[in-house]
């Protein structure tokens, strides 16, 4: 028997309507902030993902599905939403529309790393991107609608923040924090690759020995310049005015080199070690670098598949229609019957010839609020019987009436 491969996996019931619950109410909620949908290929260039996601990060150096394809190009399986939506921004030559324009995507991603509860190697995210504006309480809108989509869904978070700097505080920094990690010894392998291509990673590494010899290092939320301090205390100030509770995670880094300023993760104290459920930042400089217009941007994404072990589905109330043939002669009659039904209703068609209690218990499973049945008595007299599960009355009705 051929099996999913490794670190894939079907989506069945129940998850699969704990899926559908997840993307309609995530919707409805990040359309109300004024995001339109907006999808991308899932194959695109590697060139891509190492000029914006970063050499440095794990993503790209250990867990990308990278090949060349039949035409000699250098491809991969998207692991992430972002790059791919900043390369349609730019193609499109949406950076030279101006405005600010903000944008939804979910869909299917893919890291080959080691796979555990809540992480698979093909996953799913639900992603927001903002372009052009520069105003920290944008950052403050994006957070608070995640906060929105988490709390729909009663789950358990931290929010932890950070700020990255920029391109005016962030050199010197570097330069500190290189000199401190070439003065201590017992660095881990990938640290010390880190250090060479983007020092700040470092505080991303999960060794608890590397995290120890980090401790005395110097941190960049003390030193920011005046524009970033500005914009991380206006950022502070609207969560607090809006009643967010967050912690300040000096640590924070994120996986990815893009981002700049702003950077948070929502944490589940139900998940585990691996319990960041959604997170994003800022990464005001990503759509210049690869090729467009300067334009500031913040977005974030969620995992979708390491939510769904905590969200309950409310149960559905009984509706629409199951139809059922008593008789073989009564299925051509039945079939047009369910036809003209379902262009109203939800229509469940069983083709089989039952009795009608395995018809109403046929109905009864699939939650149908009403059975409709032919049987040879109903064919000669052109009725359809139907019988309101809810209510327990039953009624005879023309057929092609």
């Amino acid at each position: 028997m051929i099996r999913a491969l490794k670190g894939m996996k079907d989506t069945l019931y129940p998850e699969n309507k704990k899926f559908e619950y997840f993307i309609k109410n995530t919707t409805d909620i990040v359309k109300k902030y004024g995001f339109e949908f907006i999808q991308t290929p899932i194959l695109e260039e590697t060139a891509l993902f190492k000029r914006s996601v970063g050499e440095s990060s794990d993503i790209v150096g250990k867990e990308m599905y990278q090949f060349i394809d039949k035409g000699k190009n250098d491809v991969c399986l998207r692991p992430e939403g972002t790059a791919g939506i900043v390369r349609s921004f730019v193609e499109a030559k949406m950076d030279r529309q101006g405005g600010i324009q903000r944008y939804f995507y979910y869909g299917p991603m893919f890291r080959y790393e080691r796979p555990q509860k809540g992480r698979f190697r093909q996953f799913h995210q639900f992603g927001c991107e903002s372009f052009g504006e520069s105003n920290p309480l944008e950052d403050a809108n994006i957070i608070l609608m995640l906060k929105e989509i988490l709390d729909f869904f009663s789950i358990n978070y931290t929010l932890e923040l950070n700020s990255l700097g920029c391109p005016t505080c962030l050199p010197p920094f570097r330069e500190k924090l290189v000199s401190f990690l070439d003065e201590t010894e017992g660095f881990c392998d990938d640290c010390l690759r880190r250090k060479e291509s983007n020092p700040i990673r470092v505080f991303d590494c999960k060794n608890p020995h590397c995290q120890e010899l980090l401790k005395p290092s110097p941190r960049l939320n003390t030193s920011l310049c005046a524009e970033c301090q500005s914009d991380f205390d206006t950022l502070l100030k609207a969560l607090d005015a809006n009643k967010v509770n967050y912690t300040l995670n000096p640590n924070l880094v994120r996986g990815l080199d893009y981002y700049s300023k702003t950077a948070f993760e929502f944490v589940s104290t139900d998940l585990g070690a691996q319990n960041a459920v959604a997170g994003g930042g800022r990464y005001d400089k990503l759509v210049e670098f690869l090729d467009g217009r300067p334009t500031p941007a913040i977005g974030f994404a969620i995992g979708i598949e390491r939510l769904l072990d905590m969200i309950e589905v409310p149960e559905v109330s009984r509706g629409g229609y199951y139809f059922g043939a008593l008789c073989q002669e009564a299925k051509e009659a039945l079939f047009a019957a369910a036809n003209k039904q379902r262009q109203n209703d939800k229509v469940i068609q069983n083709y089989e010839v039952k009795s009608l209690k395995a018809h109403l218990k046929a109905a009864d499973k699939a939650n149908a609020r009403y059975c409709a049945v032919i049987g040879e008595d109903e064919l000669a007299k052109k009725i359809l019987w139907v019988k309101d599960l809810v209510e327990k009355n039953e009624e005879m009705r023309e057929l092609g009436a």
